[in-house]
């Protein structure tokens, strides 16, 4: 790498782990690289850290020796490509592969190919040699509606899907959150919604959604979402929940409540979504009484996070979504008591579709004092939830619902070629 792309290089890392502290407008241009890798910024990245240095290339991605081949692709949001591959792989007669874009300063999630976004965007080299090895699976599941093979086909994933077609191989899409959420929908019918005021980069959110959600509807291909919340969106997508190692997670949660002052942790990775500012100060006030010992997380690494949650309590999910995702898992699946607002329809939707309650103490910006302090007041109440949590992820979550609605919805009955 040459002294401008290291430059460049450890500037943008710097910007991904510190972005907690940075001003909005800094933090709309870093999304824009974690959820657009084909975006205009990223772009301008891609250029500074070298473009299409064929030494930063990775190797094509494998192809399993298997009768159903999946391919996943191409973001990895919090890793959940890499598990969904390895859940689909204990079925004898399916290998499955996941690829993922890399971004500076990530949170190193595993990935079976990890491609650096310069790379992704501009090597031909590697665009082309993806390309071939993809062709070689038998089923195709698109991540966020992003494109596969970087600017090969102009960055137009319709053409994407036409080739891919033309191989003879099935596609399915599964979408995350922010790709086919609609801001004004969301504020239309959550008072807490992050998406109330009229924003360039709502603006942004809301045409990205309007095309993923009209391309869905174009190409008529299996839609899976990651979180049941996103029913909402997209009423005709099947719930194919994110996976966490429970085991991975139990083994460094310790005793609860075995402190002298609960630990309530935060991990505002999107402070602005997950509504952060508008718990912080009660919960820096509550530090400062001696009542819990508040800790927010920021910039860690993924393989460090199962430690600091098993270190906690409490954990202090999402405030404003109405939802829950990986995070929230991961802290149940920890033994910890989760602690977030989730919307009545979307604990309906989970009621309905596992038949068992979401064990996610109900709070709200507003109700949150009250519930600390009766979860600081009767520790049984909390016990009995994050008992339940624990039961619940590895219900759910363990990958196994995951693997049933892909293959009842798409791989078992949408082939591809052998």
């Amino acid at each position: 790498m040459n002294p401008v792309a290291r430059l460049a290089n450890a500037i943008l890392s710097s910007l991904v782990r510190n972005r907690h502290h940075l001003p909005r407008p800094v933090n709309r241009l870093i999304d824009d690289v974690a959820k657009n890798p084909d975006g205009v910024f990223s772009r301008v990245a891609s250029f500074l850290l070298g473009g299409s240095s064929r030494s930063q290339a990775p190797t094509p991605s494998s192809v399993p020796d298997t009768p159903i081949r999946v391919f996943i692709g191409p973001t990895n949001y919090a890793g959940q490509g890499y598990l969904w591959a390895r859940a689909l792989e204990v079925d004898a007669d399916l290998g499955a592969r996941n690829m993922a874009v890399e971004l500076p300063g990530g949170f190193n999630f595993d990935a079976d190919t990890s491609v650096p976004v310069s790379v992704y965007n501009h090597s031909t080299r590697w665009q082309k040699a993806e390309l071939a090895a993809v062709c070689r699976f038998s089923h195709v599941l698109i991540e966020a509606e992003r494109p596969l093979f970087g600017s090969l086909f102009a960055r137009n994933l319709s053409r994407e899907i036409d080739e891919l077609q033309r191989r003879g191989i099935s596609c399915a899409f599964l979408c995350h959150g922010t790709d086919v959420r609609s801001p004004s929908a969301h504020a239309a019918s959550n008072r807490w919604s992050p998406f109330h005021e009229l924003s360039l980069q709502n603006q942004i959110l809301q045409a990205d959604s309007d095309a993923n959600l009209a391309l869905l509807k174009a190409r008529g291909l299996p839609v899976f979402i990651s979180t049941p919340d996103l029913l909402t969106d997209v009423p005709w997508g099947i719930w194919c929940p994110v996976v966490v190692d429970a085991d991975r997670w139990a083994a460094a949660g310790r005793e609860l409540y075995s402190r002298s002052v609960p630990v309530v942790t935060h991990i505002p990775s999107m402070g602005s979504i997950k509504g952060t500012q508008l718990i912080e100060p009660l919960l820096r006030e509550f530090h400062r009484s001696g009542l819990i010992e508040y800790r927010s997380i920021t910039g860690v690494s993924s393989s460090l996070m199962p430690s600091l949650i098993g270190d906690s309590d409490i954990v202090l999910d999402q405030f404003r979504l109405g939802a829950y995702g990986v995070a929230a898992v991961e802290a149940m699946a920890s033994g910890r008591i989760v602690v977030g607002h989730v919307l009545p329809e979307t604990r309906k939707r989970v009621r309905d579709l596992v038949g068992v309650e979401l064990p996610i103490v109900e709070a709200d910006p507003e109700s949150l004092r009250e519930v600390l302090f009766g979860l600081i007041a009767d520790p049984a109440q909390g016990l009995e939830s994050a008992a339940a949590g624990g039961v619940f992820s590895r219900r759910v979550h363990s990958g196994k619902m995951s693997v049933a609605a892909l293959r009842a919805h798409w791989i078992d009955v949408l082939g591809g070629h052998s």
